[in-house]
């Protein structure tokens, strides 16, 4: 009997875990493995490019976790530099090009993964194309950057504009910093990390002032204004321009669909494809989807959410390649955590903000605490702010915000498992948390949250 052939279309996280998991499952004389990668490299981690163009990873292949030459060495027909540009789903075939040759052809398919994965988010504004405008996603992203930072020179006087204050924003900023560059930061919201609410926000504007970075906020770009060699040379925004040597784009990304959606796939309110539990495309027996390209359930909220994330990726894979392997596996959702830092300021969040309980019609309260990542007495004790948010009456814990130093970020990882258990704010004053004076307080600062929460709550009821 024949084998099985499963076509894969992406070779990072999401497609190439979902290969390796099925190769590990099924060998080659039952699953031939096709996989498609429009790219110059494979399974690398996208999240750690801001700390390559830092410089605090000193090379770009530290970032690859496994190369095209291992994936083929396990049986896996692995095609670098080809995208695929069509997808015929009655037919069973995808059409791909051949980026080198230029080359196209027809390979069909018994069955298929899409992992797509995202692309920057990049306004149709005028000068958006200019050289020295970058997109940080890919490798190729971070290469084509360092290249472009090293055009500008070393002498002083170096500007980069970040366009953007989420992560990936952040992140960079914190990367032209230490590359020596004088960092503005232009950002539309509020305040920086529209991931956490404003007046947690506020504090990350806060420590990156204090750190040299100037952050203007409420500033929407208009034009990348270009000099006399056509690179970028300053931004417009409709509250002032900034010059600019470089300008790193850190506004966010999108679904990768596309190719999903000329096919006629399903896709969700937030542009990503809608799978079931297993990972398989709604409505399509034979077609799976995983990564950044996809829709994930929130488990707090209850709807459908885009995350791109490195970590719900290599999940999504391990579950798919399972399930194509003959096995099982299911993506039961995520409650949405996410840590970053800028310099030594650490940045962690869980759960829903005050605005996202809002728009699906929870009532709550809210407690927010200082206190410090060591017991007080200890010596480089440094102070964490914590936020709490509750649901009005039961208690049940719907998410957290931490800014601080010293460990603040991981803590969120207990939230985590909180909101995933459906524990409530009382309930979580129990947990028998590690302690020892270097590394908590007697009372861990999550706890302290969560007992002043716990009063908000009964107050809120009486």
């Amino acid at each position: 009997m024949a084998a099985e052939r499963l076509v894969v279309i992406g070779g990072d996280a999401a497609g190439m875990s979902a290969a390796s998991q099925a190769r590990r499952l099924k060998g080659a004389d039952a699953l031939e493995i096709v996989a498609f990668e429009r790219g110059h490299f494979t399974s690398y981690s996208a999240c750690g490019i801001p700390y390559w163009v830092s410089g605090d990873v000193g090379a770009r292949d530290d970032l690859i976790a496994r190369t095209p030459e291992e994936h083929r060495r396990r049986d896996i027909d692995l095609r670098m530099r080809t995208e695929v540009t069509e997808l015929d789903v009655p037919g069973r075939r995808v059409k791909a090009l051949d980026r080198e040759s230029g080359k196209t052809y027809w390979t069909g398919f018994d069955k298929l993964v899409i992992a797509t994965g995202a692309r920057p988010v990049r306004p149709a504004l005028p000068g958006m194309d200019a050289p020295g405008v970058h997109g940080v996603q890919t490798l190729d992203d971070g290469q084509a950057l360092l290249d472009s930072l090293d055009a500008v020179g070393s002498d002083g006087g170096r500007r980069a504009v970040v366009v953007g204050a989420g992560y990936i924003g952040v992140e960079m900023a914190e990367a032209m910093l230490t590359r020596g560059f004088e960092v503005t930061v232009l950002n539309r919201g509020e305040q920086p990390m529209a991931t956490l609410d404003p007046d947690m926000g506020r504090l990350v504007h806060d420590a990156m002032d204090g750190l040299g970075i100037t952050t203007v906020n409420g500033a929407a770009v208009t034009e990348i204004i270009t000099g006399p060699d056509r690179r970028v040379s300053e931004v417009a925004t409709d509250a002032g321009r900034y010059p600019a040597d470089v300008v790193v784009l850190g506004i966010g990304v999108e679904p990768e669909t596309a190719l999903a959606r000329g096919a006629g796939l399903p896709v969700g309110p937030h542009g990503g494809l809608l799978t079931d539990l297993s990972m398989r495309v709604v409505g399509h027996e034979n077609i799976w989807a995983g990564g950044d390209c996809v829709e994930v359930l929130d488990l707090v909220a209850g709807r459908t959410r885009h995350i791109a994330l490195g970590t719900h990726a290599n999940k999504h894979g391990q579950v798919i390649g399972s399930n194509v392997g003959g096995g099982y596996g299911t993506f039961p959702g995520v409650v949405g955590t996410a840590v970053s830092k800028v310099c030594d300021l650490e940045i962690a969040r869980t759960g829903l903000r005050e605005k996202d309980a809002r728009a699906v019609g929870l009532r709550y309260v809210t407690a927010t605490i200082e206190s410090t990542g060591r017991a007080g007495y200890y010596p480089g004790a440094k102070p964490m702010t914590v936020k709490m948010i509750a649901e009005y009456r039961t208690g049940r814990l719907l998410g957290v915000q931490i800014v601080g130093r010293d460990g603040a970020a991981k803590r969120v990882d207990v939230a985590a498992v909180a909101l995933t258990a459906g524990m409530t704010v009382e309930q979580m004053t129990a947990l028998d948390l590690g302690y020892a004076p270097p590394f908590s307080p007697v009372w861990d600062p999550v706890l302290v949250a969560a007992r002043k929460t716990v009063a908000a709550v009964r107050g809120a009821g009486s």
